[in-house]
Formats: C-alpha cells, structure tokens, sequence
C-alpha cells in the first residue's frame, strides 16, 4: 500500500513538472512571437504645414506709476488704468477682452553717497512703483493701430508682448494634421517599396510638438509715439506645422 501511494506521489510530480516545463515553453514561445513582431515594423514621419492669415492681436498695455507713497502711487495708478479701460471699452474693445494680468507693488531705494556716518554708503527707501498690466484682446486687426493710441492717450505708458495669432487654431491644426498624416502614408508606401515589404496595418501614431515662431513681438515706451501718427501694423501670414509618427506593421 506504502509502495502504490509513493508511485502515485512521484507520477503526479512527474505530471506537474512536465506541466511546468509545458508552461515555461509555452510563455517563451510567445515571448519570442511578441519580440519578432515587434521587429516587424518601420516608422516614418512626416510634418504639415499651412499658412493663415491672423485674425486676432494681443497687446498688453501698463501703466507705470512711481510716487512717495503706497497710497499716492496706487491712487494714480488706478485712476490712470480706469481710464485706459474706459476709453478702449468706448472705442468697442469688449469686456471679455480686457484682462488684468498683473499687480505688483514694490520699493523704490536709492544709493546715497559715503559720508562719515555711512562709510560703506547707504540704501534709502525713495518710493514706490505700481505696475498693473492690461492683456487686450483685438479681433479688428484693422484697429490695432488706433487701439494702441488710445491705450496710450488714456494712461498707459508701456505696451508689449505683441502678437498677432489666429483664435481658433484647431482648425487649422487639423487640416495641418490630415496634410502631414497623408504625406506620411505616402513615405510609408514608397518605403515599403524599396525595402520590398508589404504594409499590413498602423501600429502606433504619435503627434509632435511644434513651435512656432512668432516674430510679431516688440515693446515700447509711450513716450516713442509722438505726434498724430497711429502705428502701422501688417498682419502677415502665420504658420502652422503638424508632426506626425507612424509606424506600419510589415510583412
């Protein structure tokens, strides 16, 4: 009876190891199938680009203010702001196109010269500056001109960071996106060709970042726009590109 149940123990162990084995053959084969299809595969890339005209300007409009006080240097900086904002929302600018981007408050110190009490000199607090900036938003791109003068007449003394984009970029970004996706697949088909394999499906697709370039960007003090002249601005064409991966399972 001892001698069965021992040869019953060591068939089953038999039967669990051969089972094991099984399992380990099995898992490598596939292993194996995953890596080999894995390297069946080319990649190509191709880029879209188009090129629209802008329909909307940003400017951002400061007004600078120095004064003794806090109080006296937010009291005019304020007053000077409400009036830029009055005056663009008079000439048509909207309300959901002005927006107050920054605030800031700080010290303003002097270096007074060395004297006998002070021989290593002596920072003094002279005043204060205000800066509040105004991001404005201008879908007339004829009126950017006339728009910076008005900034400028109610209060502002600093206008920067402009730019002229398109609002709406989606749009646009597809149709770069089909353009580059197209052109793609034709690389693909070409390159299948000369390396004398068939394409049998998409593996994967990967959409790149591109910057673009945005050269209409300038700063200036108001002091620089003298006279009844408005400033001149071209809009251009601006440039939107689309990268594209994809890689194509061959065989």
């Amino acid at each position: 009876m001892d001698n069965l149940r021992k040869e019953i123990k060591n068939a089953l162990a038999i039967i669990l190891g051969l089972f094991v084995v099984t399992l380990i053959i099995l898992a490598a084969l596939e292993i194996k199938d995953r890596i080999k299809a894995s390297e069946n595969t080319i990649t190509v890339s191709d880029s879209g680009v188009i090129y629209v005209k802008p329909d909307l300007g940003l400017i951002t409009a400061s007004v600078i203010t120095e004064a003794k006080t806090v109080t006296e240097a937010m009291t005019e900086n304020t007053q000077r702001m409400n009036e830029v904002i009055s005056n663009l929302k008079e000439q048509g600018v909207e309300e959901r196109d002005l927006q107050t981007i920054s605030f800031n408050i700080q010290p303003r110190y002097e270096w007074r010269e060395v004297t006998h009490l002070h021989p290593q000199g002596q920072r003094i607090l002279v005043g204060y500056d205000v800066i509040q900036a105004l991001r404005i938003k201008i879908r007339n791109l004829e009126r950017i001109g006339s728009i910076i003068q008005v900034a400028t007449d109610g209060g502002a003394n600093q206008i920067s960071d402009f730019q002229l984009t398109i609002d709406n970029q989606d749009v646009f970004r597809a149709q770069a996106r089909e353009k580059a996706i197209n052109e793609a697949k034709n690389n693909a088909k070409r390159l299948a060709d000369q390396l004398g394999v068939r394409l049998i499906g998409i593996s994967s697709f990967k959409e790149g970042n591109v910057t673009p370039f945005s050269p209409q960007v300038f700063q200036m003090e108001a002091r620089e726009m003298g006279g009844n002249e408005v400033v001149q601005i071209e809009g251009g064409e601006n440039r939107i590109e689309v990268l594209v991966y994809i890689t194509y399972k061959i065989r």
